[in-house]
C-alpha cells in the first residue's frame, strides 16, 4: 500500500468502517440514503421523460420522424435499450464500480489516470486524461444546458392546460431560474430535505400516467424487446439514425448517477435506480408512446397529455419542481467540478463558501454561479423553447458518455487486470452505441449542437492553458526562491545576519525544497526573524479526503534548537484547507516550542505575472493565463487566516 492509499484509507470505528453501527440503524440509514439519492442525483434523467418523445417527434425538426406504428414502437424500443445499456450497464454496473477512494464522476477517473501515468503505459494514461478534461468541460456545457431545457420544458405544459399562455412560457421560466440562482447563497440543506419526498411523488406520478397510457394501447409492451430497436435501425437506418440525436436525451443525467456516489455510495444510487427512477421512466416512455398512436394529430406535449384535464395543472407545478431540483443538482455540480479541477490544478483558486457547517460537501462558489446563471438566461431568450435546446443538450451528453466509457475501459485494464480480449469485446459494444450517438448528434451541428462543443472548447483551453502556465510560474519561482536547507543553513552559520524578536510566524509555501519568497525578503531585506518560525506547505492528494490522524509530517530542517520548522499538510481534492486547524493540532515538541497563534503573524507570497519573450507559450494563451489568474481568491481568505495579521509580500514573474 503507497503512502497515498494510506492517507486515504478509513479509519477503524470510522462512518466508513463497517460495524459502526446496528442493524436497526443501518437500515434507517439506508433508507435515509436512498431517498436523499433520489432527490440529488436523479433529478436531470427522472425529468427526461418531459421531452424526449416530444422531441423525436417534433415536426419542426430538421430530420422529423414520421409517425407510424412501427416508427412509434422502434423509437421507444431505442430509448428503452439505450437506457439500459448506458445507464444500466456503463453506469450503474461497470463505471461505478471504478471509485477513487469512494468517489466517482469524471473527475475520479482522471486522478486514477494521472497516478497511471507514473508507470507503464503513462502516454496513454495521460493523453485519455486530458481527453477527460474536456469530458469535464462539456459538464460545464451540460450545466448550462440542463437548468434551461428542464425549467422550459416543465413551464410550457401551461400551453397545454391553456394556449392562450404559450407566450408567459420565457418571462416564467426566466423569472424562476433568477430566483434559483439567488438562492444559491443561502444553500440548500433545508430545501434539500424536501427533494426526495417531492421526487418520490414525481416518480410515482409519472409511472402511474405512464400505466393508464399502455392501458389504452397494450400492445406497446412489444417495444420492450430488443427486436424493435434492431429491426428500427437495420430497416429505416435513415429516419432511426436521425432519431437518435434526440433518443439520447432519454439519458441525459447519467453522469450524475456516477459524480455523486461520493454523497451516497453506490449501492443506494443501484437500488434507487433499478427499483424506482428506471421502471417509472419506462412506463412513461411507454404510456407516451401509446399516446402518441392514438393521437397521431397532437404531438405538441405527450408527458403531458397522459393526464386526465383536471390533472395537468397540478403536473405542470409538479413538473416544474421537479426540474428545478434537477437543476439545482446540476448547478451544484459545476460547483463541484469547479472546486475539485481547481484543486488538481486545472483552474484558479476560486473563492468558495461553505453553506452548512453539518453537510459535507454543500458549497457555493460565486463566480461559477453568476456565470451560469447569466449563461442559462441567455441560453432561455436565444432558443426559447425546450425542442429548439434539445438539439445542443444531446452533444453534451453524448460526449461525456462516450470519453468516460473510453477512460473507465482503461482504468478497469489497470485496476483489475481482467483479460483483453473481454475489454475490447466488452468496449466495442458499447462504444458502437456511445459513437452511434455522437455521429446523430453531429448532424445537429448546425442546429445548436455546436453550442456545447464551443463551451467545452473554451473551458477546455482555460484550462490546459492554467496548469501549463502554473506549471512555467512555479519552475520560475523555485529558480527566485532557492534551497530551504541551504538558507536555514545560511541562518545557523550567520551568512544571513538576522535579529531574532520574539513571537510566532507562519509562512505558506509550495513544498520544502524552495525557501519562501516572503521569509527570504524578510532576512534579507530587514534582516529580522521570529523566535518560532513555521513553514507550512499545503498539499492537495488525488483522493478525496484524507483522516485527521495522517494530516501533517514535521521536519526540522536539520536544526532542532533553531526555533524553524517545516509542516506539510496533506488534503483530498474534496476538502477545504484549514491552516489554523493544523496549526492548532501540532505538538509543541515538534515545533521547537509553544506556537503562539493567537498573536502569530501570517505571510503570503504574492506574485505579479507579465508577459515575457520567453517562448513558454503562444502570446494569446500568456494573456489569458494572466487573465485567468485575477479570478484567484483571497489566499488570507482561502485558508482562513486572520487578515489583521496576514502579511503579503510580492515578486515579479516572467512567463
Amino acid at each position: 500500500m503507497t503512502d497515498r492509499d494510506q492517507l486515504a484509507a478509513p479509519e477503524p470505528g470510522s462512518a466508513a468502517s463497517p460495524g459502526a453501527h446496528g442493524p436497526g440503524t443501518r437500515g434507517t440509514v439506508r433508507l435515509a440514503v436512498v431517498v436523499g439519492a433520489l432527490g440529488v442525483v436523479f433529478g436531470d434523467i427522472g425529468t427526461s421523460p418531459i421531452y424526449t418523445l416530444q422531441t423525436v417527434f417534433n415536426p419542426s425538426d430538421p430530420h422529423p420522424v414520421p409517425v407510424s406504428q412501427g416508427n412509434v414502437f422502434g423509437v421507444v424500443s431505442l430509448v428503452f435499450w439505450s437506457v439500459m445499456i448506458i445507464v444500466t450497464v456503463t453506469y450503474v454496473l461497470l463505471a461505478m464500480r471504478a471509485d477513487n477512494d469512494g468517489e466517482g464522476g469524471i473527475m475520479a477517473l482522471i486522478t486514477l489516470l494521472r497516478r497511471m501515468g507514473k508507470g507503464q503505459g503513462g502516454r496513454t494514461a495521460g493523453i485519455l486524461a486530458g481527453l477527460g478534461i474536456f469530458g469535464a468541460a462539456l459538464f460545464f456545457g451540460d450545466s448550462m444546458i440542463t437548468p434551461a431545457i428542464s425549467v422550459l420544458s416543465a413551464v410550457e405544459g401551461i400551453k397545454i392546460v391553456e394556449p392562450s399562455f404559450e407566450e408567459l412560457v420565457v418571462p416564467i421560466t426566466a423569472v424562476i431560474i433568477v430566483l434559483l440562482f439567488l438562492v444559491q447563497r443561502f444553500g440548500t440543506a433545508t430545501v434539500g430535505r424536501m427533494f426526495g419526498p417531492v421526487m418520490i411523488l414525481w416518480f410515482v406520478t409519472i409511472g402511474a400516467l405512464g400505466i393508464t397510457g399502455i392501458a389504452g394501447h397494450p400492445a406497446i409492451l412489444k417495444a420492450l424487446s430488443p427486436t424493435y430497436a434492431v429491426g428500427f435501425l437495420a430497416h429505416h437506418f435513415g429516419t432511426a439514425f436521425f432519431a437518435l440525436a434526440a433518443v439520447v436525451l432519454a439519458v441525459t443525467g447519467a453522469e450524475a448517477l456516477y459524480a455523486d456516489m461520493g454523497h451516497f455510495g453506490r449501492p443506494a444510487i443501484s437500488r434507487a435506480w433499478l427499483l424506482l427512477v428506471f421502471p417509472a421512466c419506462v412506463l412513461s416512455y411507454l404510456g407516451q408512446g401509446a399516446l402518441i398512436l392514438d393521437n397521431t394529430d397532437n404531438l405538441s406535449g405527450p408527458f403531458f397529455l397522459l393526464a386526465p384535464g383536471w390533472a395537468r395543472l397540478p403536473l405542470v407545478l409538479l413538473a416544474t419542481a421537479a426540474t428545478v431540483i434537477a437543476s439545482q443538482a446540476v448547478i451544484t455540480g459545476a460547483y463541484s467540478v469547479a472546486s475539485q479541477a481547481a484543486e488538481l490544478g486545472y483552474l484558479p483558486r476560486l473563492r468558495i463558501i461553505h453553506t452548512s457547517e453539518s453537510t459535507f460537501g454543500q458549497i457555493y462558489v460565486p463566480w461559477i454561479n453568476w456565470v451560469l446563471m447569466v449563461s442559462v438566461l441567455t441560453l432561455v431568450f436565444a432558443f426559447r423553447s425546450s425542442a429548439a435546446l434539445a438539439f445542443a443538450f444531446g452533444m453534451a451528453v453524448t460526449g461525456t458518455i462516450t470519453i468516460t466509457t473510453l477512460m473507465f475501459f482503461y482504468v478497469a485494464r489497470w485496476k483489475w487486470r481482467l483479460p483483453l480480449w473481454l475489454l475490447v469485446l466488452g468496449a466495442s459494444v458499447l462504444l458502437l452505441v456511445d459513437l452511434l450517438f455522437v455521429a446523430a448528434n453531429l448532424t445537429k451541428l448546425v442546429h445548436g449542437a455546436w453550442l456545447p462543443l464551443l463551451i467545452a472548447l473554451t473551458a477546455f483551453t482555460v484550462m490546459t492553458t492554467w496548469q501549463r502556465g502554473r506549471q512555467i510560474v512555479t519552475a520560475q519561482r523555485q529558480r527566485h526562491e532557492g534551497s530551504l536547507r541551504e538558507f536555514v543553513d545560511q541562518l545557523r552559520t550567520g551568512a544571513l545576519p538576522t535579529t531574532r524578536v520574539p513571537g510566532t510566524s507562519v509562512f505558506l509555501n509550495r513544498g520544502k525544497d524552495t525557501a519562501p519568497l516572503a521569509l527570504r525578503a524578510n532576512v534579507e531585506h530587514n534582516h529580522v526573524r521570529h523566535d518560532l518560525v513555521v513553514i507550512l506547505s499545503i498539499e492537495t492528494l488525488p483522493v478525496p479526503r484524507v483522516p485527521a490522524s495522517r494530516r501533517t509530517a514535521v521536519d526540522d530542517l536539520g536544526y532542532t534548537d533553531d526555533g524553524i520548522t517545516h509542516v506539510t499538510a496533506w488534503f483530498g481534492y474534496m476538502e477545504t484547507p484549514d491552516v489554523l486547524g493544523v496549526l492548532r493540532a501540532l505538538d509543541p515538541a515538534v515545533t521547537e516550542g509553544q506556537l503562539d497563534l493567537a498573536q502569530a503573524s501570517f505571510f503570503l507570497s504574492k506574485i505579479q505575472l507579465t508577459s515575457g519573450e520567453a517562448p513558454t507559450m503562444a502570446r494569446w494563451r500568456k494573456r489569458l493565463f494572466i487573465a485567468t489568474s485575477h479570478l484567484t481568491a483571497d489566499a488570507a481568505q482561502h485558508f482562513g487566516l486572520p487578515r489583521e495579521r496576514t502579511v503579503i509580500m510580492g515578486s515579479h514573474i516572467e512567463v
